[in-house]
């Protein structure tokens, strides 16, 4: 605040002092938006970090290219807030796009923000991949876990588990293609998998996947919590297709509109690119208010 006030005096004086002002009222602007969002976040787990999936729905490559749009407006957010993010597991589409994802993001309030996103995204575009150039419909979801720690206990039998090795897939270097270090965990009484093939040995991803392994179980329990109390928030719809939480509209017109919140914006190209503090905030004032 005090370099604002500096400013302030020297803009008086010098009107060359104007730019770098207009600069440092925006970032100040932009810390107080973080600061009033996160004062939203009470919840035990809102402080944690965040593991996050992103699945496509119906529609084979139209979908899955959409779920690729969807991980790269994340990760742009995160990089906004200056969060680390690490791809977990990654399924690329056959020919375009991704069939899965799994990725985790390092940082303060990542989950309590993140949660506020989980749920199924709605794109509607004229299609790339259609030769007659026709408007398409695709649907993609997120869910978001919180990050376990080993504060937090969670029984897992080994006898509930399976284990599954495989040769990991797509990018990654020298390592990839060349032995089975990729593991799929299945914990057979509540059908979860998990599975991480970015590190660089199968102890490695197995320590990984029984992470994410635990936060999903955790997350379960937690739900089973919220329901048996019913705490549940009025706002939240079933993760399942037609239940979309936010619309991408790129064709005919340009438009984001969020479905719980009614909130739009015009510029859809910021929002893809990450500008997404917005939405949250309403959400998470909406969620207050219910």
């Amino acid at each position: 605040m005090s370099d604002a006030a500096v400013l302030f005096e020297f803009a008086e004086e010098d009107e060359t002092s104007l730019p770098e002002l207009r600069e440092l009222l925006g970032r100040l602007e932009h810390e107080i938006l973080q600061a009033e969002t996160e004062t939203l976040l009470a919840g035990e787990n809102d402080a944690r970090n965040a593991i996050c999936t992103i699945h496509p729905g119906a529609g084979g490559t139209e979908s899955q290219d959409w779920a690729e749009m969807l991980l790269r407006m994340y990760l742009k957010w995160a990089e906004r807030r200056e969060f680390k993010t690490e791809i977990i597991d990654h399924q690329p589409g056959e020919e375009a796009g991704i069939k899965s994802v799994t990725f985790k993001v390092e940082g303060e309030y990542a989950y309590g923000l993140l949660a506020a996103e989980a749920g199924v995204h709605r794109l509607v575009r004229i299609s790339p991949f259609d030769q007659a150039a026709r408007r398409h419909t695709s649907f993609a979801s997120l869910f978001v876990y919180p990050e376990v720690d080993e504060d937090i206990e969670v029984a897992i039998n080994d006898k509930d588990l399976r284990v599954d090795t495989y040769r990991a897939t797509g990018a990654g270097g020298q390592h990839i293609n060349t032995t089975d270090s990729a593991v799929r965990i299945t914990h057979m009484p509540s059908g979860i998998v998990v599975q991480c093939q970015n590190q660089r040995s199968q102890h490695q991803n197995r320590a990984v996947a029984m992470q994410v392994l635990r936060s999903r179980l955790y997350e379960m329990e937690l739900e089973k919590r919220r329901a048996e109390t019913k705490e549940l928030e009025a706002s939240k719809q079933d993760i399942s297709f037609g239940s979309q939480i936010r619309n991408y509209v790129l064709a005919p017109y340009r438009l984001v509109k969020d479905a719980r919140t009614k909130l739009e914006r015009g510029d859809v190209d910021s929002v893809l690119n990450g500008d997404l503090d917005d939405f949250i905030k309403e959400f998470l004032l909406l969620r207050r208010a219910a």
